[in-house]
């Protein structure tokens, strides 16, 4: 039996080397597209005549597909199958992106975003997991280390890329460029990948409570984006009161959807999920708003502006490593909340910005900003999975997902709204530049007072390595 040891082991080699090339392209496509499309974005606006409110809501229609399905869909893969859904996912997302390079006005590309996204969840809540499956347990940091330093390069790259692309073919050249990217995917994982994945016993699927989930998300966010429109005082009671129902429901069901009793139990878990999500509340409209000032008040060309935002995310790359290593030796919540304080800093000096701020400032409080998000991330991941015990890596980790996506949309929920009250459904020119102006620093001077909150939770979450006893 001697001789097929070695051709086990190489072909158990290959296998984990299929799993982390797939795991990182993967995890390259979804930021590189986010980044790039906020690079797009007035180039759309000149194409389809959009105003500012539309271009918020391309964005918030991603993201917001992506937090209704992103856990219901995670739940299911565990149950059905990682590899189909991954597979299905990949190809819905690379159908969306080639269908929003044809689009012929802002309703179609608003569709292509509601299916990328839905792609998007499904990519989220299974490559993780595929990876995690597949790699031993002294090999998970390293290989995990690889997945998101591949999110970095994606946000890194994807400005510059976008920029390029869209200055010399055309903004639909960047959707297109994802197209052949998916493709390989998708056909790495259908002929290499190799999971086990039993389902001789299949647990029922909560349905109810994935409805319930979706009512609830779609309500608070439709109704802050809809804000101060009549309708946003009943779908916001709404969305508030069914993801009370959400809870209770989840509570009882003995098959959940989303584990909610870690959050009940645990403080540590509890508040770096809180400090997760306000951060990114924070932080993930900045480059939306900076690319429309960089374009439309500096009249950057999109290859500059992408130059410009690359600052942040550059430094976050070098940096988050560093500070990953740095706090398994370091209490996590001390370096998150130094980062978080950083974060807020960089916040209220965009505050500050007006129609003479020099590119040259905007691109060190970036580069300023990468290095306090960095300081946050790795060590506040470390917090959320070091806070649970190994057979609850995946609730965690998807637990994590959902703040961030719940962050991101409510990032551009508040982007939507201040351009709704300041500018109203009308195109960013030079006759509405003052207006544009106080949009951004009402924005911006609202997500640094939340940040200097987060700072606070980030602070007060206790001890990583002292045992946790509740919340």
């Amino acid at each position: 039996m001697s001789p097929s040891l070695p051709s086990a082991k190489t072909d158990s080699t290959k296998a984990r080397g299929s799993a982390l090339a797939i795991a990182a392209l993967s995890s390259f496509m979804t930021p590189f597209m986010g980044s790039a499309v906020n690079i797009i974005l007035p180039s759309i606006s000149r194409e389809f005549q959009a105003d500012a409110v539309a271009l918020g809501w391309l964005v918030t229609a991603y993201l917001l597909s992506s937090a209704v399905a992103l856990v219901p869909m995670g739940r299911a893969s565990d149950i059905f199958g990682r590899k189909r859904f991954f597979i299905t996912g990949m190809g819905l997302y690379s159908l969306a992106a080639l269908l929003s390079a044809f689009a012929g006005s802002v309703s179609h590309l608003f569709l292509c975003q509601i299916l990328m996204g839905f792609g998007g969840s499904l990519i989220f809540a299974t490559s993780m997991a595929i990876l995690l499956s597949i790699y031993p347990g002294e090999q998970r940091g390293k290989v995990l280390g690889i997945a998101v330093a591949s999110v970095y390069l994606g946000l890194s790259v994807g400005p510059f890329v976008g920029g390029v692309l869209t200055h010399y073919f055309g903004w639909r050249s960047v959707f297109l460029a994802n197209v052949p990217l998916g493709l390989v995917v998708i056909s790495l994982a259908a002929t290499r990948l190799r999971l086990e994945e039993s389902r001789s016993v299949r647990e029922p699927f909560d349905i109810s409570g994935s409805l319930i989930y979706a009512v609830a998300i779609i309500g608070l966010v439709y109704g802050i984006s809809s804000l101060p429109h009549p309708r946003s005082f009943w779908l916001i009671p709404l969305g508030g009161l069914a993801l009370g129902m959400f809870i209770r429901w989840e509570n009882k069901t003995p098959y959940p959807v989303f584990e909610t009793a870690l959050f009940r139990g645990n403080r540590v878990f509890a508040f770096s999920n809180l400090a997760a999500f306000i951060h990114y509340a924070a932080t993930f409209s900045l480059a939306f708003f900076l690319s429309l000032y960089l374009q439309h008040i500096k009249g950057l060309n999109p290859h500059e502006a992408g130059l410009v935002l690359i600052a942040q995310p550059i430094v976050m790359a070098v940096f988050s490593p560093f500070a990953g290593r740095l706090s398994d030796r370091i209490e996590p919540r001390f370096m998150a909340t130094t980062g978080m304080a950083v974060t807020t800093l960089c916040l209220f000096i965009f505050a500050r910005i007006n129609l003479q701020t020099g590119i040259p400032v905007i691109a060190a409080t970036l580069a300023f900003l990468g290095f306090g998000y960095a300081l946050f991330s790795s060590p506040n991941t470390n917090a959320v999975m070091g806070s649970v015990e190994k057979k609850e890596y995946g609730v965690a980790s998807g637990a994590l997902g959902t703040m961030r996506l719940l962050g991101m949309v409510f990032s551009m929920g508040v982007a939507t709204l201040v351009f709704s009250i300041f500018l109203g459904h009308v195109q960013i020119s030079e006759s509405v530049f003052p207006f544009f102006m106080k949009s951004l620093r009402t924005a911006f001077l609202f997500f640094g007072c939340l940040c200097l909150f987060g700072s606070v939770i980030s602070m007060i979450r206790g001890n990583l390595r002292t045992p946790q006893n509740g919340v």
